[in-house]
């Protein structure tokens, strides 16, 4: 893409690992990185003049969102099961870090290597240590998986994931089972009955166009092209690499129909917001039930 198609600008580049190796690769030809869908802090961080992200960090999500769970449900045994990689760790991080600003701190924590099938020995340790409230550094397969066992134990405290497990496949594949279940999320699913006429109006036009239903992905697409497009707009008709980059400088996005906070960027800030809410899977489908949180970084 970069080398053959000479490309101008990457957009919605799907995860951590992907853009971690392309980002040097665009760098050198002075090509943007544009709201990679991956909410690792190296997203924005070190920083560096072509990154922009849309992304709440997991880490974020994590560490703002487990405290406010944590009270509401009065929980006091937190416990974590994390995937062994990078990208658990940052959930167990974040969430450490939520925990210690409330004088906690986890009671138990369990990791399977990636690809792990098999959770039955993770969640017997989590059940023996009387955890009542665990947090999920898993994506799809793993939460489910989790999850499912916990429930065949009669191990059921609250379940709490990132952004990263906040999608439809969960209960679609993992049934009943998957009732109960929080995500942190800063994009709405859009269901194609959603109470929300605008994204009704929107998923339905979606339907029809691809013949499938739209997920949270399309979202992110539609919203990852619909930011860019404003910055081309912004920065006029001689497009340039540093005209987007001065367009994006005073940059402000609005909130947008699904529920997406508003973000802003300027010559130091390359993260649009690091506002979450949480949602929870009630009778086999994702419901909003918080706020946003964020520290206005």
């Amino acid at each position: 893409l970069v080398n053959q198609d000479k490309i101008f600008a990457m957009i919605g580049h799907i995860g951590t690992a992907q853009n971690m190796a392309a980002m040097p690769v665009q760098f050198q030809k002075n090509v943007i990185n544009f709201f990679p869908v991956t909410a690792a802090r190296e997203m924005y961080e070190p920083f560096h003049k072509l990154k922009y992200s849309f992304a709440a960090t997991y880490y974020d999500q994590m560490r703002l969102g487990v405290p406010i769970l944590v009270k509401e449900k009065n929980a006091k045994q937190i416990c974590a099961m994390h995937q062994d990689d990078e990208f658990g760790l940052e959930v167990f991080r974040g969430a450490e870090a939520g925990l210690k600003t409330m004088g906690m701190q986890f009671a138990e924590v369990t990791t399977y290597k990636r690809g792990a099938t098999d959770f039955a020995s993770q969640m017997q340790k989590l059940a023996s240590s009387k955890c009542d409230f665990v947090v999920m550094g898993t994506i799809i397969r793993e939460t489910i998986g989790g999850i499912a066992t916990a429930r065949r134990l009669g191990f059921n405290p609250t379940f709490i994931g990132s952004s990263a497990a906040y999608t439809d496949l969960i209960h679609k594949l993992g049934g009943p089972a998957m009732n109960g279940f929080y995500a942190t999320m800063s994009t709405q699913h859009p269901y194609l009955d959603e109470a929300a006429q605008p994204i009704r109006f929107w998923a339905n036009k979606y339907k029809t166009k691809f013949n499938e239903d739209p997920t949270v992905f399309s979202v992110y697409g539609y919203n990852a092209i619909d930011a860019f497009l404003r910055a081309i707009e912004k920065s006029g008709a001689n497009l340039t690499t540093e005209s987007i980059i001065k367009a994006m400088d005073t940059m402000v996005i609005p909130a947008d129909i699904f529920g997406s906070a508003e973000m802003t960027f300027s010559p130091t800030k390359r993260l649009g917001s690091n506002a979450s809410r949480m949602s929870q899977i009630t009778d086999g489908r994702w419901k909003v039930t918080s706020g946003y949180f964020s520290d206005k970084k």
